[in-house]
Formats: structure tokens, C-alpha cells, sequence
């Protein structure tokens, strides 16, 4: 019996039940219902008298018996008959939801997201029901939560793997640079015997490595600080001009007329410091490629920030790789311009971090960049 499935365990359970009592009442009726005997009808006062006197003085009428006997196998066939049918009925309405809600959880257990339990009942079994769809639908949520926090761990494994390895072949170049010019001017190989000239040259080398390492330490610390520094809110053009300032000063002394005006007061929720960083990156980038007599301008608009200058504008296929670490377009940004390619690079993660949307497009109405931060 154990062994059955629900449906014919509940068919075969029902029916012996309901045989059992059909079995049960016609043999009451074939043992107690012809007892019979004549009794006074005159009076029923003394028919209950006579009754309760003699209850058990009964004779049996024979006849009654036969015809009882005659239609028992037609009583029972019928009974029998009706007791199937209602135990079809009744096991069929019975195991329906739950062989649907057991056929839907085989599709749940595969993970098939189009698998739902559905009832027409309100009751346990319908409670049932959506007490799964609950819990699967929480269970859904919770494996595309992790999927997504797999496949962020992966891309920032990968992201510091492709940061490694592009820091150490930017730091090789330098520094093969430095150790040749020192192994020659140990030799005195031709011209390297000149000193006054190639001590400053590895000066600078020395300079640029500790410039690029600086810049890799900071950009390491990202993650660090984006989850320590807590938020405060903050007035936007009086954190805009205390940034600006000291780049004023570098521009002007470059001939790089600059311009910071702002029309309102804009509050946001920031890590200031963080944040910070990200401006200024943004706002010595600008200064660091522009012109003399060309202008930059830094300025609040529609809650956002936008800094542009006048430069020559980067075109699309450099656009596409310019958050990228140490990236440097060849025709213009270069070490030699002071560039080490990890500027936009850190202002991008930071404001990713920040979930800042930001671009940096060519100007519309001039040459020139726009670098625009939504806040």
C-alpha cells in the first residue's frame, strides 16, 4: 500500500471505507428490519405499553426476510457502484493540487523559472501553494543576489589581475630606462661619461617612477576608502571652489584663462574626500591639456557638474578605452606630457563606486572637452 502512488492509495482507501459501511448497513437492514409482530392499533397508548413489556417477543416474518435477501446482491451492486464512482470523484479532487503542486516542484527543483504552483482552492493545500511560490521566488532572488556578487568578486579579480599586469609592464619601462643609463654611465660608454647631462635624466626617470607608483598606491586604496569614508552632505559650490583654486592658480600661470560660476545651491550625499578626488583628477586633467590662450570652465548645471576645455577633442575609438588604466591616446597623451594614464582611470572608479553617472564627450558648440557628473 505504502508503495502506491497518492491517487490509487486514496481511490482504493476510500472505496474500502465506503464498502465497509455499505456491507455494514445492509446487514443491519437484513437482520433487524423484518422483525415484525402484530401489535395493538387501537390505542397507542397500549401498543407502547404492549411494547415496552415484551420488547424482545418478536416473530419474524419469513417473507420479509426473502424479499430482503432477494434484493440484496442489486442493493449492494448499486451501492458498490455509486461507491466507486464517489470514490473517484473524491480522490480525483483530492490528489489533483497536489500532484500539480508535486509537478511544478520537480520544475523548481531544476530551477525552471516559469514554474509556479496554481490552486483554485483557498485552503490548506491552496496555502500551500503559495507558501512554495513564496519561498521559490525568495530563493530565485537570492541566486540571481549571488550571481551578481560572483560576477562583480570576478570582474574586480580580473580587474586587479589586468591592473597588475599593466602597472609592471608601465613600471618596466622606466625602469630598464634608468638601470641601462646607469650600467653605461658606470662603463663610461661614449657619451654617458657626460654626467652633468644624464644624472638629471635619471632624476627624472626617478621622478616619474615615484610620480606612477604614488598614483598605483592611491588607486589601490579606492576600494578601502569608498567602504570607510561615511557619507555627509555637502554644499557643491563651495566644495567646487575650494577645489578650484589652487588649479586656478596653475592655469592662469600657463595662460589657460579659468572660469568657475555657479547659479545655485546644489547639496548631495558624498564621501567628501573621495569625491574630492575624483574632481581634481577631472580638473588637472583639464588644466594639464590645455593650451595657452585656450580657457577651461567649471560650473553647476540641472544638478550636475560640468567641467569643460578647449583642447583638441579625442576622437571615438581613443573615447572608448579612456577610462581604461594607464591608456594614453599616442598623438597627444603621452609620458612625456606628464601623462601616466590612470587620471580618468581612478575618476571612473570612483564614481562607479559612488554610483555617479558621468561622461566625457566632445563639446557641441566648440573644440573641446566636456567631462559632466550627474549627481
Amino acid at each position: 500500500m505504502k508503495k502506491l502512488k497518492l491517487f490509487p492509495r486514496t481511490f482504493i482507501t476510500t472505496l474500502a471505507f465506503m464498502a465497509l459501511i455499505i456491507l455494514l448497513a445492509n446487514a443491519i437492514i437484513l437482520f433487524l428490519a423484518p422483525i415484525t409482530k402484530e401489535l395493538p392499533t387501537e390505542n397507542a397508548d397500549i401498543a407502547l405499553e404492549y411494547y415496552a413489556e415484551s420488547p424482545f417477543s418478536y416473530e419474524i416474518n419469513q417473507d420479509t426476510v426473502k424479499a430482503i435477501q432477494r434484493a440484496l446482491p442489486f442493493s449492494v451492486s448499486i451501492c458498490i457502484l455509486a461507491a466507486l464512482l464517489f470514490s473517484y470523484i473524491y480522490s480525483k479532487q483530492i490528489t489533483k493540487p497536489i500532484k500539480s503542486i508535486a509537478r511544478e516542484t520537480t520544475k523548481m527543483s531544476a530551477l525552471d523559472r516559469t514554474a509556479s504552483c496554481s490552486t483554485q482552492t483557498s485552503d490548506e493545500i491552496g496555502l500551500l501553494a503559495d507558501n512554495i511560490n513564496t519561498l521559490y521566488h525568495n530563493l530565485l532572488t537570492i541566486i540571481e543576489e549571488l550571481e551578481h556578487e560572483k560576477n562583480l568578486v570576478q570582474q574586480a579579480e580580473q580587474q586587479k589581475i589586468d591592473f597588475l599586469r599593466m602597472a609592471s609592464h608601465e613600471l618596466k619601462t622606466p625602469v630598464t630606462a634608468l638601470s641601462a643609463i646607469l650600467e653605461n654611465m658606470t662603463l663610461g660608454i661614449g657619451k654617458y661619461n657626460n654626467h652633468d647631462i644624464y644624472l638629471p635624466k635619471c632624476k627624472e626617470l626617478t621622478d616619474q617612477l615615484c610620480g606612477m607608483i604614488q598614483d598605483i598606491l592611491d588607486t589601490s586604496k579606492l576600494s578601502k576608502y569608498a567602504t570607510t569614508e561615511e557619507v555627509q552632505e555637502i554644499d557643491i559650490s563651495d566644495f567646487l571652489k575650494e577645489i578650484c583654486e589652487p588649479y586656478a592658480m596653475i592655469a592662469n600661470a600657463k595662460g589657460v584663462q579659468f572660469s568657475f560660476t555657479t547659479s545655485e545651491n546644489l547639496l548631495a550625499n558624498v564621501p567628501p574626500k573621495l569625491f574630492k578626488k575624483a574632481i581634481s583628477n577631472v580638473v588637472l586633467n583639464a588644466v594639464t591639456y590645455t593650451d595657452a590662450g585656450k580657457s577651461i570652465s567649471v560650473r553647476i548645471r540641472e544638478r550636475a557638474i560640468v567641467i569643460e576645455n578647449e583642447c583638441t577633442p579625442i576622437p571615438q575609438e581613443h573615447l572608448q578605452h579612456i577610462f581604461e588604466p594607464f591608456y594614453r591616446p599616442d598623438y597627444a597623451r603621452n609620458r612625456e606630457d606628464g601623462g601616466n594614464g590612470l587620471g580618468l582611470y581612478i575618476v571612473s572608479s570612483i564614481l562607479t563606486n559612488l554610483k555617479l553617472a558621468y561622461s566625457f564627450l566632445p563639446m557641441k558648440e566648440q573644440l573641446g572637452m566636456s567631462f559632466t557628473i550627474n549627481l
